[in-house]
């Protein structure tokens, strides 16, 4: 083990660190460079970054523009506080997201990433309530399988059940509704037939509740980390028309799909045809170069709970690097590259080439289901031994990381989610880049599915 992995080993504790192999990492690659849609780890073995960072890279590694753009910043203002001053940076990207945004969401709040923008979010709607005397308003409607942040009230609204056993979360005003993935559950139903039950479930659920005492529904128009769960079509815009039939706010939770991923700057009206109360986002706005998230919310909202109508109430949440001028300038650099690339257009004419490439996989029998849309894809495995419960998690999870170890092998990075592997890779990405990712990944699941019917791994691989 290298004095490097040492230090990290006795010093460092990352997100979702596994706290029983704590301190004997010796597999986590460590990236020094990055170019394009490429990673180098320290071995000097360069690999096709799939998830693009987590979501974000969208203009790829190594971009001069938003350097320059942040090193301008730093020297001419490299820090200015949102609490009691403006810097025009903020102001002209809130401008730009303001023009891109459906309907009336003209009003732009600035965060720290995509779990302060959720939990701001959520914020606003409890004020709002309170506000307008509606202070019975706190339950919180979301579903099976989503991913909403970290900080304590968005990881209460995170459906993600692994995520929650060990921590604490607020459980008394949040609901879950199933998961909208068709190949999950009510597999004897048609697509459309199965819509119908999760939008019956929703209303169901808030007539349960009483219409007046639900605060919003809360919903990725494509689930991200829940696995890239690609909704039954019509799903989004049937249970928006349900939540605003009953006065509800709606929130779409857009911190993956926007900024291109799905070939818009917001895929919430574009693609799916909803006008939603409130948006946030994350990730994409920088290209992952620097933190900064946010949400845009309806002057309709606004002007609800402001001037006369405000009761001398005040939002009383923020950041210390909320709207922070270098993240703006870096937001704002990587904008005009999007722009000026073309690359909104390049993702909606190279999507279908991801998605279709990709599902030629599903010839290979390790493959369960291949799902996704624009430049999100999930690549599901499963092995049908009868195993089941904490045996069948176990298996999942080696399954995981063995796709995982070949695909580092083979010059490819993904995102391993249990048996689930995750890409979505930045939008510069081309057609050859596609076939070279789509390559290395069968080949590591047949040297898997090879392995495993070897016989090798057979004490977690297999149900005895």
């Amino acid at each position: 083990m290298s004095s490097f992995r040492r230090q990290f080993n006795r010093h460092s504790l990352h997100p979702w660190a596994d706290l029983p192999g704590l301190g004997e990492d010796e597999s986590t690659p460590v990236i020094v460079r990055g170019e394009g849609i490429y990673i180098t780890d320290d071995q000097g073995r360069r690999m096709i970054d799939g998830p693009a960072g987590m979501w974000c890279m969208q203009t790829g590694y190594g971009r001069r523009e938003i350097a320059d753009a942040v090193s301008r910043q730093i020297m001419e203002l490299g820090y200015s506080t949102a609490f009691s001053t403006i810097n025009p940076r903020e102001v002209e990207l809130a401008r730009r997201i303001a023009a891109e945004t459906p309907g009336d969401l003209n009003r732009i709040f600035f965060t720290t990433g995509g779990s302060t923008a959720v939990d701001s979010a959520l914020r606003l709607c409890q004020l709002a309530n309170n506000i307008k005397g509606q202070r019975q308003r706190k339950h919180i409607l979301s579903r099976d399988h989503a991913y909403h942040g970290s900080t304590f009230l968005s990881a209460s609204v995170t459906g993600k059940e692994r995520d929650k056993t060990a921590m604490d979360t607020k459980q008394d005003n949040v609901h879950f509704l199933s998961v909208p993935c068709h190949s999950y559950h009510h597999q004897e139903l048609s697509e459309e037939a199965f819509c119908d039950f999760l939008v019956d479930e929703l209303e169901s659920k808030i007539l349960e509740l009483g219409p007046e005492n639900v605060m919003c529904f809360i919903a990725e128009p494509v689930m991200g980390s829940g696995g890239v769960i690609v909704p039954p079509a019509d799903y989004n815009r049937r249970c928006w028309e349900v939540v605003k039939r009953y006065g509800i706010v709606y929130i779409a939770d857009e911190v993956v799909t926007a900024f291109g991923r799905l070939g818009h700057w917001f895929a919430s009206e574009k693609v799916f045809g909803i006008v939603p109360d409130i948006i946030t986002f994350a990730k994409g706005l920088t290209s992952g170069y620097v933190p900064l998230g946010g949400f845009a919310v309806s002057d309709r909202f606004i002007d609800e709970i402001s001037g006369a109508d405000s009761r001398g109430n005040i939002y009383s949440n923020g950041y210390t690097w909320s709207a922070n001028p270098v993240s703006c300038a870096a937001a704002l650099a990587s904008w005009d590259i999007i722009e000026r690339e073309g690359l909104l257009a390049h993702v909606s004419e190279i999507g279908p080439y991801f998605q279709q490439q990709l599902r030629t996989l599903s010839d290979i029998p390790l493959v369960a289901e291949v799902r996704g849309t624009g430049l999100m894809a999930a690549v599901e495995m499963r092995l049908e031994t009868g195993a089941s419960g904490a045996q069948l998690l176990a298996q999942d999870y080696a399954l995981g990381e063995l796709v995982d170890s070949y695909c580092h092998d083979l010059g490819l990075l993904v995102r391993p989610l249990i048996n689930v592997c995750i890409m979505s890779p930045p939008l510069i990405i081309t057609r050859e880049q596609i076939d070279d990712l789509v390559g290395a990944l069968r080949k590591a699941l047949l040297l898997a599915q090879q392995e495993i019917r070897s016989g090798k791994h057979a004490d977690i691989l297999t149900a005895e």
